[in-house]
């Protein structure tokens, strides 16, 4: 669901001036959600906007949102400390903002580097579906991209799918093979508010689907010792998230939120001629990880 924000409710927004936020270890401080809150629930129609928000995340065939808030972005400026601020108030409407990496900030730049490995988040290639912290034993809940340049070249369109829907259309020897220990993917070291690491995994909690999270990554095909079995079983769900897949371009200002109990993300290749474009007009997101509070699964 993309969501506009009502014309009276940016007004009020531009005008207003939250302070910076404080940190409990790598969450944000509950005084400072409690003061974002008290500032702009006064707002119009900022309560309304936000209920929309929580329910587009977390309703039965829902799971993720696009907030489009480029026109702050525009009056604020889409880096600017004011406009983050603003956003940050936004995503601790959903649940606790965090970061998991102690050597980044609250936001971690996503920028582009074409000498990264292509199918990274900052490589120019095709980023396949995947869950983020993918072998942590507490996963994110929510994983939310803000947009500060699309591809220049018009390329990198995001894509979701409905992890469960996927899951519900596999047949049930294959649903029984993926809720066995036996993925595993990627490292594990310094890391904040993400459990431990969890090694083997399966990727289903239960061969019926439901809630929980749909612990799957593409990259694990390539880059994990997978018996046949297993590695065709997560084939087939590959396949499926792809037959499901929901496409779109972030613009300037657009603020991606995921449920990642629900929605698996990736994207699509950039534009070729990524080498030819400066590295500060390249594409640029911001990302930002929410916990669930404690007693409300994932829907804060």
């Amino acid at each position: 669901m993309h969501i506009d924000l009502p014309s009276e409710l940016e007004a009020a927004l531009i005008d207003r001036s939250l302070r910076p936020w404080g940190l409990d270890g790598p969450f944000l401080a509950k005084s400072t959600m409690v003061e974002y809150r008290a500032e702009l629930t006064a707002a119009p129609r900022f309560e309304e906007t936000t209920s929309v928000l929580r329910r587009a995340l977390t309703w039965e065939g829902g799971g993720y949102a696009v907030l489009r808030l480029g026109n702050l972005a525009k009056a604020l400026g889409a880096e600017d400390g004011r406009f983050l601020r603003l956003a940050t108030a936004f995503a601790a409407e959903v649940a606790v903002p965090f970061s998991p990496f102690p050597r980044w900030p609250l936001w971690k730049d996503i920028g582009v580097k074409v000498d990264k490995d292509p199918g990274k988040s900052s490589g120019i290639g095709y980023n396949a579906f995947h869950m983020d912290l993918v072998n942590g034993s507490l996963p994110p809940d929510y994983t939310t991209l803000l947009c500060v340049r699309p591809d220049p070249l018009g390329g990198g369109p995001s894509i979701l799918s409905d992890a469960h829907a996927a899951v519900a259309r596999l047949p049930e020897n294959i649903r029984a093979l993926l809720t066995e220990s036996a993925y595993h993917y990627g490292t594990f070291f310094d890391l904040n508010g993400v459990g431990e690491e969890y090694k083997p995994f399966p990727i289903l909690d239960r061969s019926e689907p439901g809630e929980g999270f749909v612990r799957f990554t593409a990259k694990m095909l390539e880059r994990s010792q997978l018996s046949l079995a297993h590695a065709d079983a997560a084939r087939e769900l590959a396949e499926e998230l792809v037959r499901g897949q929901v496409s779109f371009m972030l613009q300037p200002g657009d603020y991606l939120i995921v449920n990642q109990r629900r929605f698996l993300h990736g994207r699509e290749a950039l534009h070729s001629g990524q080498e030819a474009v400066p590295v500060a007009d390249r594409r640029m997101l911001l990302q930002l990880f929410l916990r669930a509070r404690a007693g409300t699964g994932p829907a804060a």
